[in-house]
């Protein structure tokens, strides 16, 4: 038995606003030539401004600078996290391998903020309040699984068949809101610098205690028939419990998740597939009146094409999708928490894919979607309006290029443009994100294991939403990350 090697990663950053320590070690070994284990923890402590996002002034994100904070300067988010788990692999022989991987993850975090409620239209003005949040959460997730390869005369097998565990726990200290000491902002010229109340005597909203148990069974076949066709059937069982321990409600859930699968070649440069799956999401989201949501299902079908060009050195896939889900949790009020589901929801579209090499050095990535995603059944929310952040068109192309032979071999330059189309911000379509279009652009150079990288992210400077959480007009919509420089050299061994 040896070790294999020890990777330890140790990182402090700090400036006027972000205070970071991360803290990351991993342990792997050879305890022999058919068994592996790897040990991992994780710490960060990360304090960082609170920042809710911009907000919504008629039908469009207000026209304020996308670095102006609807919050006041000195509201923060703190974090500590600590993670451990384990993955371990052992060799039966060459047809079967056992997996098994544990994880523990616990956090605690903490925001104290001016809490944006509402926006007049007409003035700019942002009703704030006073808030501090703080709660722990404590994740298990346990996992284990046998992956074997067979034969049934002429079919060969795949086969994988497994069973996972999750519990959590979440509990929270206290949420509370002064509702007494209003604190305006007009977001056009804002003035900052209000004092921030002592809210510990406050009486704290009902605790959102839950305890959340997940247990999942799967199996999994892979079938290939020849060298023409690939089956794939697989069949998921789900049991879920939720708990609200403040105030002690239940809800149990169990679902059975089958997904089918098809591939023919009927040429070795060209292969059709097909593909059904149902989904099963259970959600700890509760509404407005205290009781859980109905578990989120969905169901979904695609069908494409996928072909080798240029000797197989360039892979292009044409599909068609179309995946309906259903009690999608919304949230209502982002400050209990509590959410509605949404009847259905519906999205179909195309998408094509490129990736490969154009010629030696030249090596291009690229794609196009259409989207048509819409709400299809709901008592509330008008059917047929768009769902949040879900563009029609989409589109980007990045593509490199490596000097092969001389005195610059090795040398490199990218180039690529991403273009998203308009998006609505909320599922009542009553204001738009709008679009944008980016260009980005890389220089490097690789010498033997050493690469050294200068990349420059939105080279243009645009001004643009990346999306929106659909929450309400007042928070949750998040500007784009402004033109950046980033230079960087690795070294592989």
């Amino acid at each position: 038995m040896k070790t294999r090697h020890c990777k330890p990663l140790l990182l402090f950053s700090a400036n006027p606003t972000y205070e970071r320590v991360f803290v990351a070690p991993v342990l792997a070994w050879d305890i022999s030539d058919r068994t592996t284990l790897s040990l991992s923890l994780e710490y960060l402590d990360d304090q960082a401004p609170f920042d809710t996002g911009l907000v919504a002034i008629g039908d469009r994100v207000a026209d304020i600078p996308p670095d102006r904070s609807v919050n006041e300067p000195d509201d923060f988010r703190q974090t500590e996290s600590l993670t451990v788990g384990y993955n371990l692999e052992h060799q039966f022989n060459e047809d079967w391998t056992l997996r098994n991987a544990f994880r523990y993850v616990a956090q605690d975090y903490n925001i104290q903020t001016f809490l944006p409620f509402s926006v007049d239209d007409a003035t700019g003005i942002v009703t704030r309040y006073p808030a501090d949040r703080r709660y722990r959460s404590d994740d298990y997730s346990l996992q284990t699984s046998v992956v074997g390869e067979f034969a049934t005369g002429t079919i060969d097998h795949t086969l994988l068949v497994g069973v996972d565990f999750n519990l959590n726990r979440f509990d929270e200290a206290f949420t509370r809101v002064d509702f007494s000491s209003p604190s305006p902002l007009n977001i056009f010229d804002p003035e900052y610098g209000f004092p921030r109340p002592d809210l510990s005597g406050l009486t704290p909203f009902t605790p959102f205690d839950t305890e959340y148990d997940r247990l999942g069974v799967f199996l999994q076949d892979q079938i290939a028939i020849g060298d023409r066709i690939t089956l794939v059937g697989g069949l998921r069982y789900d049991s879920v419990i939720f708990r609200n321990v403040a105030e002690d409600t239940r809800r149990a859930d169990t679902a059975w998740s089958p997904r089918f699968g098809v591939v023919y070649r009927p040429v070795d440069n060209v292969s059709l597939y097909a593909s059904y799956a149902q989904s099963f999401v259970p959600i700890s989201a509760q509404g407005v009146d205290g009781d859980f949501l109905e578990p989120e299902t969905s169901e979904g079908f695609e069908v494409g094409v996928k072909t080798e060009l240029l000797d197989g050195n360039l892979l292009a896939t044409l599909a068609f999708f179309d995946i309906t889900k259903r009690n999608v949790a919304t949230v209502v009020d982002p400050l209990t928490g509590a959410s509605a589901a949404t009847g259905a929801q519906r999205s179909q579209g195309i998408e094509l894919d490129v990736v490969g090499e154009i010629s030696p050095g030249w090596n291009v990535i690229g794609f196009y979607a259409y989207t048509d995603a819409r709400v299809t059944e709901d008592n509330v929310i008008p059917i047929g309006n768009r769902l949040v952040n879900a563009p029609r068109h989409s589109a980007g192309l990045w593509s490199t290029y490596t000097i092969q032979s001389g005195d610059l071999q090795g040398l490199g330059v990218g180039l690529g443009v991403n273009y998203v189309s308009n998006r609505l911000g909320n599922l009542n379509n009553d204001f738009e994100l709008g679009d944008y279009f980016l260009t980005n652009a890389a220089l490097f150079y690789r010498r033997d294991n050493w690469r050294f990288a200068l990349n420059v992210n939105n080279l243009f400077d645009v001004d643009y939403i990346t999306s929106a959480t659909g929450f309400n007009r007042n928070t949750g919509i998040r500007p784009g990350s402004p033109r950046a420089i980033v230079g960087s050299i690795s070294v592989s061994f």
